[in-house]
């Protein structure tokens, strides 16, 4: 699944405000972490802002807050704010007797329904628990360096 940038920021900028709800996080302060436009962010922020999910606090030490329930919303509830929730395939309709594009569009159906489930079932609060767990590092160590092109081919 690609997403759009607008979705993207959106999630850095909620995940990163709903680590620390207290705290009080400028929209240059993100996007300078993840090296992303601020003036595009703080248009982001302001479309979270319109949804409830942040509150813009004005003037001296102001910034952004996180004030949703990072229990209750989920991954998919901020990139449906952004995004289609229902995915078409690029393809045109097939028509009669195209039974390879009319397999292909069920089975990226279904890939699509499964995406949905599982961003509909990760809430804020477990996607910040699985960042803080790191597992993606245990597996880059676990798996074995792949073979160049030259190595595959032999002598």
């Amino acid at each position: 699944m690609k997403l759009q940038k607008a979705t993207a920021f959106a999630l850095y900028a909620v995940l990163e405000l709903a680590a620390e709800p207290g705290r009080q996080r400028t929209a240059v302060e993100i996007a300078d972490k993840y090296g992303i436009s601020a003036h595009h962010l703080a248009k982001v922020l302001r479309d979270l802002g319109r949804a409830g999910l942040v509150e813009a606090v004005r003037g001296v030490g102001g910034g952004y807050r996180f004030v949703g329930n990072a229990k209750r919303l989920t991954l998919m509830d901020v990139i449906g704010l952004f995004e289609g929730t229902s995915a078409e395939a690029d393809a045109p309709t097939p028509g009669e007797g195209q039974d390879i594009a009319s397999g292909l569009r069920y089975v990226l159906a279904e890939l699509d329904a499964q995406t949905g489930a599982t961003l509909r079932s990760i809430s804020l609060s477990t996607m910040l628990k699985l960042v803080a767990r790191r597992p993606w590092e245990s597996l880059a160590a676990a798996r074995p360096a792949r073979p160049t092109r030259a190595a595959r081919r032999g002598p």
